[in-house]
């Protein structure tokens, strides 16, 4: 069975990422598509070869602004993609195969950095990517072996349209974090399952190391403590506590150097492995700057991630 696809974009205005995202879409390779651009404001754009849809939204979230390409779209999927992401030219045909299976709600895959990314950038997907940094998330930054998950980002997630609607589409105010909601709905609601394919593969443009890199991740942490109580069962798992064990336990060993100076190197031991261990994992393939730069932003994105983190859990409510 074939099937027609709408691939839907968020985003605030056209930029260089976008027109980039553009290009690739229109070198895929199941063409039984089309694309809807949702703006902030009305814009123009050039003619592509396949049919392109422009729908200003107003200065909406992008959970919003997907739910409104969704009453637009004419196809059966829904592709969803960031605008500072582009589509690997196989894309999409995994998924249609995927979707002949009716017990399927979704279909996600790695959104990995691009070569042509910045070394700044690069050492941001070396963060998000290597295991040590982010556990059980690596299959998100990296094409990893195929299974069934219950969390998926929207960067790359195509979904049915019918099973979309029947949830009520993502209905949130949550950014990020909309994804999280999203899935959670299709397995508990519907009873049905979420694939991750590897070849359903996307590029995804990194915030640069240090600040916007940390700023991202603060946001991401934020969300998930405050979901480790509003959605739990895709959210608590033990994973997403460490980096906040961690900055407790960095907490502690400064104090004890202060307060306690002769028993401080030896509590030290476990930073100690954890450098050690740290650097081994992201040494193998990368240069020695790389690495450096790598390490230094994957140690502040574990403090910044356990900091918010708890910042979110003590949270009663959180808006966009």
């Amino acid at each position: 069975m074939s099937f027609f696809v709408s691939i839907i974009i968020p985003f605030r205005k056209k930029n260089p990422y976008l027109e980039e995202c553009l290009h690739h879409i229109e070198q895929l390779t199941y063409k039984d598509f089309e694309v809807i651009l949702l703006p902030d404001q009305s814009e123009t754009y050039p003619s592509y070869s396949f049919p392109l849809k422009v729908i200003p939204t107003g200065p909406f979230g992008p959970a919003q602004k997907r739910d409104i390409g969704n009453k637009a779209a004419q196809g059966t999927i829904l592709a969803f993609i960031d605008d500072d992401a582009y589509p690997d030219p196989d894309w999409l045909t995994p998924a249609i195969t995927h979707f002949q299976k009716i017990e399927v709600a979704a279909i996600t895959g790695p959104a990995a950095t691009p070569s042509s990314d910045s070394f700044l950038q690069k050492a941001s997907g070396l963060v998000y990517s290597n295991r040590f940094s982010s556990g059980h998330c690596t299959h998100r930054y990296c094409p990893q072996k195929q299974m069934e998950i219950d969390d998926a980002a929207s960067v790359n997630l195509l979904v049915r349209k019918s099973d979309y609607e029947k949830v009520g589409g993502f209905n949130t105010h949550y950014y990020p974090g909309e994804d999280t909601k999203l899935c959670l709905d299709f397995i508990q609601q519907l009873k049905k399952k979420i694939i991750y394919d590897p070849k359903s593969l996307v590029w995804h443009h990194r915030r640069s190391l240090f600040l916007p890199h940390l700023k991202q991740v603060s946001q991401y942490a934020l969300h998930r403590g405050y979901f480790i109580k509003r959605f739990p069962k895709n959210s608590l798992k033990l994973n997403y506590f460490l980096p906040t064990f961690f900055t407790l336990y960095m907490i502690l060993l400064l104090l004890t150097w202060v307060y306690k100076p002769q028993i401080a190197f030896i509590f030290s031991f476990p930073f100690i492995l954890y450098i050690f261990l740290f650097i081994r994992a992201i040494i193998k393939e990368n240069s020695f700057s790389l690495s450096a730069i790598t390490f230094m932003g994957g140690f502040l994105t574990h403090l910044t991630y356990g900091i918010y983190f708890i910042k979110g859990f003590l949270s009663t409510e959180l808006k966009r």
